[in-house]
């Protein structure tokens, strides 16, 4: 049986939702496998049977009842007791989506895309609360950025909320903020370079911001994760800035939070 995901989108309510180009009807039986690329573990979905003629195949399954736990997981269709690497032409990728997606909070956030050889996936996160960064600026001698609130629940509107801006190195120690403006869920804050360099005696080290938020209970870390590019650290470059001869830019650490490295 031949079997193409022409649509594949994880919605709001956590269930995979997909069209199916099929060559020839789902019988009894027919089931949706998912398979864990790590650890092997699989979890199996029985699915309607479609008409005689059809020719595709909606489906919707629930995921938060599969005890999926975070990686990558495989799609394969089952029938007749075998089983088929589901192929995808979606590329299941829509910004506006994964922004509303991550409105609400979550323990776990599910996205379903098209691999690079073209099959269909699933990639399951842990969903922490996080200040998605969306636009960083060095200019005019400042530290700038604008984002998103992810996976905190605020509502999406017009509601003011205090906040700020905190970096902190840890070696050697150094902290130093600024007030932050939040709308809704679109932040925008802006830091002093020169504040930063002279914030402790030696100028080298790598900064750490986060973003506290009034009605939030922990400080959000800045980072890039609701999009599907991995190890930004290698492959997203910021310019960078010469403050009093020390350079300044910013830069993604290896699990794709923002760091602002000074010296070196």
């Amino acid at each position: 049986m031949r079997a193409v995901v022409t649509e594949a989108e994880v919605t709001l309510a956590d269930v995979l939702a997909m069209r199916l180009a099929i060559d020839e009807p789902l019988g009894d039986g027919a089931a949706l496998l998912l398979r864990h690329r790590a650890s092997g573990a699989e979890r199996e979905v029985v699915l309607g049977t479609s008409q005689a003629e059809a020719r595709d195949a909606t489906l919707a399954v629930s995921l938060a009842p599969l005890d999926l736990e975070p990686g990558r997981w495989d799609a394969y269709l089952v029938q007749d007791g075998r089983r088929t690497r589901l192929k995808s032409v979606d590329p299941g990728f829509s910004l506006d989506h994964l922004d509303a997606y991550a409105l609400a909070r979550r323990s776990l956030a599910y996205r379903a895309y098209r691999t690079l050889n073209g099959y269909l996936a699933l990639r399951i996160t842990q969903a922490r609360p996080l200040a998605e960064v969306r636009a960083v600026w060095l200019r005019e001698g400042r530290f700038e950025v604008t984002g998103l609130l992810a996976y905190t629940g605020l509502d999406d509107d017009d509601t003011r909320h205090g906040a700020r801006l905190a970096l902190q190195r840890r070696e050697p120690r150094a902290e130093l903020s600024a007030t932050a403006t939040v709308h809704g869920v679109r932040f925008h804050a802006a830091l002093s370079l020169c504040d930063v360099i002279d914030a402790a005696q030696e100028s080298e080290g790598v900064w750490e911001p986060t973003l506290e938020v009034d009605g939030v209970d922990d400080p959000l870390p800045l980072g890039a994760r609701l999009d599907d590019v991995d190890g930004k650290r290698r492959r997203v470059h910021y310019p960078e800035a010469s403050i009093d001869g020390v350079q300044v830019r910013p830069a993604f650490s290896a699990d794709d939070e923002l760091r602002l490295e000074v010296g070196g």
